[in-house]
C-alpha cells in the first residue's frame, strides 16, 4: 500500500516546527519566523566594534548592558541580494544555550501564533543545491508564507563558530 501524499517521512516530521509563538521578521523580500521563546529583546541598529579576521557575517561585537554580544548579519549569512542598513533595520536580541547573541534583519513584522495545521515540513533538497537544515517548516498565514527558522541550530552551528556545538 502507497502512503498518501501528503504524509511526511519520519526525519520530516521530527523536523517540523512546534505549535506555538513566532516573531516573523523581514530577510530581503521573504518572510521568516524565529520561536518567540529564545527571543530577549529588540534592539535598533548600532554599528558594532568590527573584530578582525571575522568572517563577513559577523558584524562584530556590542556593549549591551555589561555584556559583550557578538553581531550576526542573517542578511549576509543566509546569502540575501542585500543588507543595507536603513530605519528598518533591527537586531533581534537571543538568548542561545544561555549564550547571547545579536541578529541582524531587514526589519520585524509582529509575532503569530501557529498551530500545526498551518505549518508544513521544509523541502527535501539535496546538500549541493540548498541547506535546508536550519528551516524547520513552511507556515501558510493567510496570503503569507513564513520560513520557520531553528534559530538556536543555526546559531549554535559549528560553522558559526559562535559555541561550542553538542556532541
Amino acid at each position: 500500500m502507497q502512503a498518501p501524499a501528503n504524509a511526511m517521512t519520519a526525519p520530516a516530521q521530527s523536523r517540523l516546527a512546534a505549535t506555538g509563538e513566532y516573531l516573523t521578521f523581514r530577510l530581503g523580500t521573504e518572510e521568516y519566523g524565529m520561536d518567540i521563546l529564545k527571543v530577549q529583546e529588540i534592539r535598533s541598529y548600532e554599528q558594532p566594534t568590527r573584530i578582525a579576521n571575522a568572517p563577513d557575517f559577523i558584524k562584530g561585537v556590542v556593549n549591551l548592558r555589561g555584556v559583550i554580544v557578538p553581531i550576526v548579519d542573517l542578511r549576509v549569512k543566509l546569502h540575501c541580494a542585500s543588507a543595507e542598513v536603513n530605519a528598518f533595520t533591527v537586531v533581534i536580541v537571543l538568548n542561545v544555550r544561555n549564550r547571547v547573541v545579536g541578529a541582524v534583519v531587514d526589519s520585524v513584522s509582529d509575532v503569530l501564533e501557529l498551530s500545526r495545521d498551518q505549518i508544513r515540513p521544509a523541502p527535501e533538497m539535496t546538500a549541493a543545491a540548498v541547506n535546508t537544515s536550519y528551516i524547520t517548516g513552511i507556515a501558510t498565514v493567510t496570503d503569507r508564507m513564513l520560513i520557520l527558522m531553528d534559530i538556536e541550530g543555526l546559531m549554535s552551528s559549528a560553522d558559526m563558530g559562535l559555541m561550542e556545538s553538542i556532541a
